[in-house]
């Protein structure tokens, strides 16, 4: 893409309350983005019937003004961008008609993965919460390993998430609520860029020259919902932000969970009382998620199609895999060793099951079970 057709888009995208509706209308109206730029106010106002200071001369100069320093901040920084336009913007965010025309972010992750959760909660996490969360990832890792976790990089709950994620090898996205230009809070910086290193990703809809609201968390938990098949609560008080995107996700017809605590602890008095009034599920676990969102049926084809393998292996075969099952990973020379199997006729075995999708072989000439 042109850095010229870029230039209109972040222009138009960055307009006060541009969402994908309003930016449709809009469109075609105008016929494109140049176009609305091109246009003088009254003819405008003349097509759209309205009164907007966003039709203003002035307010339109200023737009592309700032898109002129974010290109330059894009090009330097290798900021990738999506437009609601493009097949690759995420057909999740799609579907909620004030998700932002443009979103930037920095890493590879699928946002149009089969699996997609946002995990989110208070930022006075307790160690129930905490540990909810590193139980909770793992247990999807294992069983959904193309799962997608999204959180908001905050405090509490969300960092928790985040981590768990990087320790259990899940792929995560953090939706800031500001520009990519600086990360918030500062002392999640090091976790931001290990998300980005390990296949996740940073994103926002922000410019880098947006000053940081305190509006800006409620209108970045509208992405952090609208991305997802579904959200959990992990602790919450009676009012908070992860409050705020449960009503969210549930304007955006996903579905919303809940972990249960006890009725003492402020922290879970407002997971308890959307669990009371039907507005969450009661969750105690990946397993509890998975079944409510109907993903077993995946997993028991993917569990079936391992069967099948598994039954068709002769007795060289079937050793090296119980092996594996047994000890985990290990590197060639010490299978062998177990096995009392020469180097030369093991490495055929390992080969043949790699090629069938029963084991990995691994840096270092070391194999796992698949």
């Amino acid at each position: 893409m042109s850095n010229d057709k870029l230039r209109y888009r972040i222009a138009f995208a960055s307009i006060r309350g541009m969402g994908v509706d309003l930016a449709r209308q809009l469109l075609e109206v105008a016929g494109s983005e140049e176009a609305f730029f091109a246009m003088s106010e009254k003819e405008l106002r003349q097509l759209t019937q309205g009164r907007s200071k966003v039709y203003t001369n002035y307010y339109r100069q200023q737009q592309l003004e700032r898109a002129d320093r974010e290109l330059d901040f894009i090009s330097e920084n290798k900021i990738v961008t999506s437009y609601f336009t493009d097949p690759g913007y995420p057909r999740r965010l799609l579907e909620a008609s004030d998700a932002p025309c443009m979103i930037y972010s920095r890493g590879e992750c699928d946002l149009n993965s089969a699996h997609i959760v946002s995990v989110v909660g208070t930022r006075h996490a307790t160690q129930y919460g905490v540990s909810f969360c590193d139980s909770f990832v793992r247990d999807l890792a294992s069983a959904l390993p193309d799962t997608v976790v999204v959180s908001g990089l905050a405090y509490g709950i969300d960092i928790a998430a985040h981590r768990a994620c990087l320790k259990h090898g899940l792929s995560t996205v953090a939706v800031m609520a500001r520009g990519l230009n600086s990360i918030y809070p500062a002392l999640h910086r090091n976790d931001a860029v290990a998300i980005v290193r390990n296949g996740g990703m940073v994103l926002t809809d922000y410019l880098s020259s947006d000053e940081l609201h305190r509006g800006n968390f409620l209108a970045r938990n509208r992405i952090i919902a609208a991305l997802s098949d579904c959200t959990v609560i992990v602790e919450s008080a009676d009012h908070g932000g992860s409050l705020v995107t449960a009503s969210l996700a549930q304007s955006y017809n996903r579905d919303v969970m809940a972990v249960p605590g006890r009725t003492s602890d402020e922290f879970s008095r407002g997971c308890n009382r959307i669990i009371r009034t039907s507005q969450a599920m009661s969750i105690s676990c990946a397993d509890d998620l998975i079944e409510a969102m109907n993903w077993d049926q995946g997993r028991k084809s993917q569990n079936a199609k391992q069967l099948e393998l598994f039954t068709e292996l002769n007795n060289e075969e079937q050793a090296v895999v119980d092996v594996l099952k047994q000890q985990g990973d290990l590197h060639i020379n010490t299978l062998a060793a177990v096995l009392q199997l020469p180097i030369y006729r093991l490495m055929s075995t390992l080969v043949e099951l790699d090629c069938r999708g029963v084991i990995l072989t691994l840096p270092g000439c070391r194999y796992c079970l698949k």
